[in-house]
Parts: structure tokens; sequence; C-alpha cells
């Protein structure tokens, strides 16, 4: 038998008939749908077949271009995981996605009517996690991952991340030097908050005092407000503090954040929009009250989540900031217990902002209340169907749904939708 490192690669051409709701270019086969990542509809292309992967080919060449197809703004596409659409014109990838969620609640016969895309990338990604580990022959390698694998891409610039995360890459590169990831890799986590970069570093292990003392200095030359491992302090020179509404927040090490600032804004606005003139709200899966904040400049306001860092600055800031009608947080976990009917009585809108597993439970405890306007936040359009499927079997109209993209180049879509009785 011939060398298999010699053999010929047996190659076909399709031709692409749709995408795929992960973006994949899908040409219908006599063996069925075949996937083949950033090609798009109308092209004829040349693949291989991916072992281990039947339905899956890999791109060879485009024999003929969409007339859609754009040129990628990052010399890391196509290798790096993280952006899956940057060779697709940005008016038809906005239709795309608007699509995306005009098909889920079809597909879960849910009616409603569906507003356009809210473009919400703005000044682009204000948070990021990077890889660090030791490839091949001990090469330190600091990037993400590569689509569908675990090697590590290593780049040195992110054109979709916001100007506040200006530097982020240099100084992973400089703490994971110090650390030297071994077998696993580190994850280092960078936000740009109001007073400069938040790090935080997990994977590593304890720090020894002289590594401790070597990292303060790296922290210190990038600039870092604060750097921690896995949310124990290393070194601060600043605060790190995000204003919300007429609030300043002290972030927790590692603060779940809204990708972007304009998407923070976006979908507050809806928010606030949906409640209106309701004088006392519930919001749930409050974070560090991205919503509670705002919404507590006009209402009296319950929050809760089940991450205790979070509703502890969420408590300060709101106790600290003038102007505000009281708040209430707490932790809670909403998954195993969820507010219950009994407990919603007197509320006059609830709004909730779920992980992407969403709130099955507690949309079951809504679907029995009488609370007039309920507000769904959702980063997984098919999770949302499920629940809004829960509420408007319980008698709530949907009676308006707003896709909003803050995850440019990507799959993922939010929406924020308004049920009423």
């Amino acid at each position: 038998m011939p060398n298999s490192c010699s053999a010929p690669r047996m190659t076909e051409q399709l031709t692409i008939a749709r995408l795929g709701h992960r973006g994949d270019g899908i040409a219908d086969t006599n063996v069925g749908p075949v996937f083949v990542a950033y090609t798009l509809p109308g092209e004829v292309v040349t693949v291989e077949a991916i072992a281990g992967h039947p339905d899956r080919r890999h791109l060879l060449h485009v024999d003929k271009l969409s007339f859609e197809r754009a040129t990628p703004v990052c010399k890391h596409f196509g290798q790096c995981g993280g952006c899956a659409m940057q060779h697709w014109s940005l008016a038809e990838y906005h239709i795309w996605k608007r699509v995306l969620v005009v098909e889920a609640l079809a597909h879960a016969n849910l009616i409603a009517p569906v507003e356009p895309l809210v473009d919400a990338h703005g000044q682009g990604r204000r948070r990021a996690t990077l890889h660090a580990r030791r490839g091949t022959h001990d090469v330190l390698e600091i990037g993400f991952s590569a689509p569908r694998a675990h090697h590590i891409v290593a780049i040195d610039r992110c054109p979709i991340l916001a100007p506040g995360l200006a530097g982020a890459i240099e100084a992973a590169w400089a703490i994971a030097e110090i650390i030297k990831p071994a077998k696993k890799p580190l994850d280092i986590q960078a936000t740009a908050t109001d007073s400069g970069i938040d790090m935080d570093v997990r994977g590593s292990g304890p720090l020894s005092s002289q590594r401790t003392t070597v990292l303060a200095g790296i922290a210190a030359k990038h600039n870092l407000a604060r750097l921690t491992r896995h949310g124990e302090l290393v070194a601060q020179g600043a605060q790190p503090l995000l204003k919300i509404g007429l609030a300043h927040v002290a972030l927790p090490p590692a603060a779940f954040l809204q990708a972007t600032a304009e998407g923070e804004a976006a979908l507050a606005r809806l928010v606030i929009g949906h409640v209106g003139a309701a004088k006392r709200v519930a919001d749930l899966f409050a974070g560090i009250g991205t919503f509670a904040l705002r919404l507590a400049e006009r209402a009296r306001v319950t929050a809760a989540d089940n991450e205790a860092s979070a509703i502890k600055a969420l408590e300060r800031a709101a106790a600290t900031t003038s102007g505000l009608k009281p708040v209430e947080a707490q932790t809670r976990d909403l998954f195993r217990r969820p507010f219950m009917a009994a407990e919603l009585i007197g509320f006059d809108a609830v709004v909730f902002d779920p992980p992407r597993q969403g709130a099955e439970a507690q949309a079951r405890e809504l679907a029995k209340s009488k609370v007039a306007t309920v507000v769904a936040v959702s980063c997984d359009a098919a999770t949302f169907a499920r629940d809004a499927r829960i509420l408007i079997d319980g008698g709530y109209k949907l009676s308006l749904v707003t896709p909003v993209d803050q995850f440019r180049y990507s799959a993922h879509v939010e929406l924020v939708a308004k049920f009423e009785r």
C-alpha cells in the first residue's frame, strides 16, 4: 500500500445552497446536507473530507465567488475560531441574523412581530478571554481556540476588540511568560473598564510570593487597573469601575458584562421602554445591575442573581448613588429557587436575563403569576422560544421581539421580547 502521507487528497466540487444556523455553508448532496465553513450561498467550492465528520468538508478553494463575499478584517480569520462570518457583506449578514430569530420563533410555533436587527457592535468587544499554552517545541502561544479544535491560534492583534482593551494582548503575553502554562492552558480574561483593563488569570495554580511580585510589576508596566488570579488580588493600580446609569459600579473580578458598551445601552433602552411606567419591578438574573440600576431611576426594584459578588457590587452602587428609588438585592439561585407566583404579587413588571440555558423554572412561575408585563432578554433564541411558549401557554401575549447583535461576525444573536397580559 502507498504511504498515506503521499496519497493524493480526495477532493470534490460542491455548490453551496444556503447557510446553516452556525454560519456554515450547506451543500445538498446525494448523501444529505454537507457543511462547509467560510462559504456563501451560490458559491461553487472545492473541498476535501474531514476525518471523523462525514457531514463536514474542509474548504480548499472557492471556484465561483458570491458577489456578497467581503474581504475579512482580520489576518487570522479562518484560522482563529473567534469569528465565523467576516467573509460576508455586513448588509446580508445583518439580514441573516434577524432571520435566525424569525426561524427560531417559527420552529416553536410562536407568532410575533420581529423588528429590524439592532447593530450593537459599537467600538467593539470590551471583554475577551485569551488562552495561553506551550505549543510545539515548547513555544508559548497566546490567542483564541481554532475552530472546532483544541489548539490555540497565536495572535498579536484582534480588530473586533474595543479601544479600551488596547494593550491587553501584550499584557497577557507578559503574564504568561512568567506563569509558564504547563499541560492545561491558562485562561486570561481581560475586561475594559472606565478605570483601565481588569485582568483575571485562571488555571495557574497557587503563585509563589516571588512570582506574585514579578506579576505585580508587569501589571504596573502595562497599566492594568487590576490583576487577579482566580479572583484573588495580585495587584491593583485603580478600582475597576463601570458607569451604569447614574451609578458607578465597582466590578468584582471576572465580572460578567454585556459584550459591548453599545450592546448594553441598546438592551437597556429596550428593557426600560418595555417596562414603561411600572412602579415596582423585579430584575431576575440581574448581575451587577445592568438593568436594575437604570430601572431604579424610576421604579422600586428587587434584583436577584446567584453570583454573590455581583449582587454585593450592585447593592453598594445603589446605596452610594443619589437619585435612585429603593433597590432590594438578594443572592438567589433562580434555577433551583425561582421567584414563586405568590412572591410576584405586587410587581408591575418582571425583567429576566438568564444565561444561555434559559430560565425554564422561572418562566413556569411567571406563567402562573398575574404580573402585567414580562420582559425577556436572551442570548439563545432556542431556549428563549421554549421559555416563551411556557409564558404564552400561561396566558401571556408575545407582543414584540427585537434582535440585537453585539457579537459581530459570529452566529450569536441576542433579543429582547415583551410579554403582556
